[in-house]
């Protein structure tokens, strides 16, 4: 009676229901390990995996094991003999067993719990805790990722915004592209050219979107966005960010300075001062830059400096049409500055007017992608890189996909993991 109640408990602990029983259980100590044996009363009938018919005679039986949850610090694997039953339709088939999908070495429960760990650590940590090799656990959130990915909805999906984001020293990138509405990333893909635009307009449209249908789309001044966007997105406003705006400002400054330091001393140092944003400057370093800026010391650096605060009044303006004046004034005293490199913005900034003037009719902008960007890079340092960029857009979609993965309290059915 005691190892029949035993047994009991390890069915309702492992959520079996007839026909399937616990038949023993084996604990090693020395090894840490916990097998429990699974198997079905004699003349028991299953349904065909593929037209589910349920009442298929079985034919033979494949043994399989499986790893599952730890039994406290103990490593725990699931023993069947899985049958293989005959269906008029479809021949012999194996059948689907409900703790585990079909060509894996994981129950379920222990798949969702690889999938909250790599969410939060890197794969290496999480193959240090599970003891499990990392070509394993990557394979168990790749499917997962594109399972979940399959069924996700973009209709509504109206404004878009679309960014790279460095994959590894040089010049390697994914570009991420994420629904303003929504905030989530859509789409990950290698690379940051026009294709890239091409092939989330087709990957829309696979998940019953519309590329015609987006209205919006924010980005940098990359050319490639611009042309991809404009082939692939033909109803899509741009809208430069601001961010990259302003950014074009930081490396003008930057370069006045470099010309300008070995003149003058003082400037050593400095990058940063010159670069943050004042507010955010400690006390001392505003009275730093302060000190610098004065007329009386004819810094090329810090005229360069005042004209970027000037500019961005440009984005303190009350509508469009006071935004186009401004800046037409901005342009125009810019341009007769003496400083070449702020003569390169003005160029920069007229060719891509009516990009940057959108922002004053929808006010769109990448900090969702830039806040993204920050968590994504995170985690690659955490993780010191990755093998490959289709590990890390895989991370991607973990992290900021916002999908519907199994959890431990809510892990998917068999039937959706085929």
């Amino acid at each position: 009676m005691a190892q029949e109640a035993h047994l009991e408990l390890f069915k309702l602990a492992l959520g079996l229901a007839d026909p399937w029983q616990v038949t023993r259980t084996d604990f090693d100590p020395d090894s840490s390990r916990l097998d429990l044996y699974l198997d079905f009363a004699r003349g028991s009938r299953f349904a065909c995996p593929e037209c589910k018919e349920a009442d298929c005679q079985v034919h033979d039986t494949e043994d399989k094991t499986w790893r599952h949850l730890d039994f406290f610090q103990h490593q725990a694997y699931l023993h069947a003999r899985v049958p293989r039953v005959r269906c008029s339709a479809h021949g012999v088939r194996l059948v689907d067993v409900p703790w585990a999908r079909q060509g894996s070495g994981f129950t379920l429960l222990f798949e969702a719990l690889l999938l909250q760990f790599s969410i939060v650590m890197p794969v290496a940590a999480v193959e240090k805790m599970t003891r499990e090799n990392d070509t394993r656990i990557w394979r168990v959130l790749e499917h997962y990722v594109t399972l979940t990915r399959e069924n996700e909805d973009f209709s509504g999906v109206r404004r878009v915004g679309m960014d790279e984001t460095s994959a590894a020293k040089g010049h390697d990138y994914i570009t991420l592209f994420m629904d303003l509405d929504d905030p989530r990333v859509l789409f990950a893909t290698e690379g940051k050219d026009a294709g890239t635009v091409e092939t989330f307009a087709t990957d829309l449209e696979n998940h019953c979107g519309d590329p015609r249908a987006i209205t919006e789309a924010t980005m940098d001044m990359s050319r490639a966005f611009i042309n991809g966007t404009e082939d692939h997105l033909p109803g899509a406003e741009i809208t430069f960010d601001r961010f990259h705006v302003m950014k074009g400002f930081s490396e003008m400054i930057d370069e006045v300075r470099r010309g300008e330091v070995k003149d003058n001393p003082a400037l050593r140092k400095t990058r940063y001062l010159w670069l943050k944003n004042e507010t955010k400057l400690m006390p001392k370093q505003q009275q730093e830059l302060a000190w610098l800026s004065r007329p009386s010391m004819r810094l090329a650096t810090a005229r360069a400096h005042r004209w970027r605060e000037d500019f961005a009044g440009f984005y303190d303006q009350p509508d469009a049409q006071a935004g186009e004046a401004y800046l037409e004034r901005w342009c125009y005293g810019a341009k007769r500055s003496r400083l070449q490199p702020l003569k390169d913005v003005v160029k920069m900034i007229e060719s891509h007017k009516d990009g940057i003037l959108a922002w004053h009719v929808n006010r769109a902008t990448n900090g969702l992608l830039e806040g993204t960007n920050s968590l994504i890079q995170a985690a690659t340092a955490r993780a010191r890189g990755y093998r490959n960029k289709r590990y890390m857009v895989t991370v991607v979609y973990l992290i900021a996909g916002k999908l519907p993965l199994p959890t431990l309290s809510r892990p998917l059915s068999v039937a959706h993991t085929m």
